[in-house]
């Protein structure tokens, strides 16, 4: 008999036979192979599955994805859509080069404004190609995929298309922060919206006396007040005999010193029978506004026509007709003269560091200037 038919005969045998060793040998060997089999396919899972993560690791660190593994479709149009200056996706307009890099309205103004300030030609800063507002084109598809990417809430952080996020937490959001009804009373109270009306069920400023309430609308009147002068001193220029207004063009230009600066002037213009030229510059003349973040416009008006008598006049600056730039009016007032024939640099009053950059990017700066004439 060969061995393989003893093992098989010793596996069948009866406890207690003279081939029962045999049989208990047998089934040790078989035990162990399949232990031994067992203990590959886990050592291959492992291998399938990685390490066991690390019960140090800290818990808000983003795992890696494996090589050929894809994440979530948001997150891979992210790096897709995102504007190649900031890496944000855009909020608003989005412009491409002619290579089809894209950019942000904010970055693209702003690269146009730098390079305006530094005398240079714009470039794309990943394929630097030429860009301006020739050159370039919006992307009207990215911003359509953008704004159906999800994004989260500020308040409840729970996640919206963009194209509905400003509803949501202007008008829908429970969380959004809001102000008392009784604001105008002096309630300096703010809060979640759904903590709204338990407020203003136990507010106290409706009960206060009259005393407390007119102190507090006095301080409101002041502001109020503050507003209506201007717009009243307008509507009484308004009301003069001599009123002229056009529309000027500033154009840049350098300056002759070692290191140039931009400047704007416009071509001579007629207002009330007199030749004037306006004058702007950047940062009050800064030795290098391309460093700062925060920039600013002003302005100042030159008689170039020779007067027998002082002229009093009054002008302000407003936007152009076909700008999108917006100016706040201020009235500004001087009394023109053969020696003194020349304004002091003003601040053009614009908003923010934003809306100068604009004006920057522009070819041109397109404003309309209004004189009013004193009469004695």
């Amino acid at each position: 008999m060969s061995s393989l038919e003893e093992r098989d005969v010793g596996v069948a045998a009866a406890p207690g036979s003279s081939s029962a060793g045999l049989g208990v040998g047998a089934v040790g060997v078989a035990v162990e192979a399949v232990a031994g089999v067992a203990a590959m396919q886990e050592e291959v899972a492992i291998r399938r599955e990685g390490p066991e993560p690390d019960p140090d690791e800290p818990p808000k660190k983003r795992v890696k994805l494996p090589e050929g593994e894809a994440g979530k479709l948001e997150e891979r149009l992210y790096s897709v859509l995102c504007c190649t200056v900031c890496l944000d996706l855009p909020k608003a307009s989005v412009y491409q080069c002619t290579n089809g890099h894209l950019m942000c309205a904010g970055c693209f103004i702003h690269l146009l404004a730098d390079s305006r300030l530094k005398e240079e030609q714009a470039t794309c800063p990943n394929c630097r190609c030429e860009i301006s507002k020739n050159l370039c084109c919006r992307n009207l598809a990215v911003e359509k995929a953008v704004s159906e990417l999800p994004t989260e809430c500020t308040f409840c952080l729970k996640q919206f298309p963009r194209s509905s996020l400003e509803r949501h937490q202007k008008e829908e959001c429970q969380d959004r922060v809001t102000q008392c009804k009784y604001k105008r009373i002096g309630c300096p109270w703010q809060g979640p919206f759904h903590e709204l009306p338990a407020h203003e069920s136990e507010c106290s400023h409706p009960t206060k006396t009259g005393t407390e309430l007119m102190g507090i609308l006095g301080e409101m009147d002041q502001s109020h007040r503050r507003d209506m002068q201007l717009y009243n001193s307008i509507f009484s220029l308004l009301c003069y005999e001599k009123i002229g207004f056009t529309e000027v063009q500033f154009r840049p230009y350098r300056t002759d010193d070692f290191i140039t600066r931009l400047y704007y002037e416009t071509p001579r213009f007629t207002v009330l029978n007199q030749t004037w030229v306006l004058k702007a510059r950047v940062n009050d003349s800064e030795r290098n506004p391309n460093l700062s973040c925060k920039r600013t416009l002003s302005f100042q008006l030159i008689l170039k026509s020779k007067v027998n008598s002082a002229l009093e006049c009054s002008f302000l600056l407003l936007k152009g007709p076909y700008d999108d730039v917006w100016i706040k009016p201020v009235i500004h007032h001087h009394s023109f003269s053969n020696d003194t024939n020349e304004t002091d640099y003003v601040p053009l009053p614009i908003s923010d560091s934003v809306e100068c950059n604009k004006l920057l990017a522009a070819k041109n700066i397109n404003l309309r200037l209004f004189i009013f004439q004193v009469q004695k």
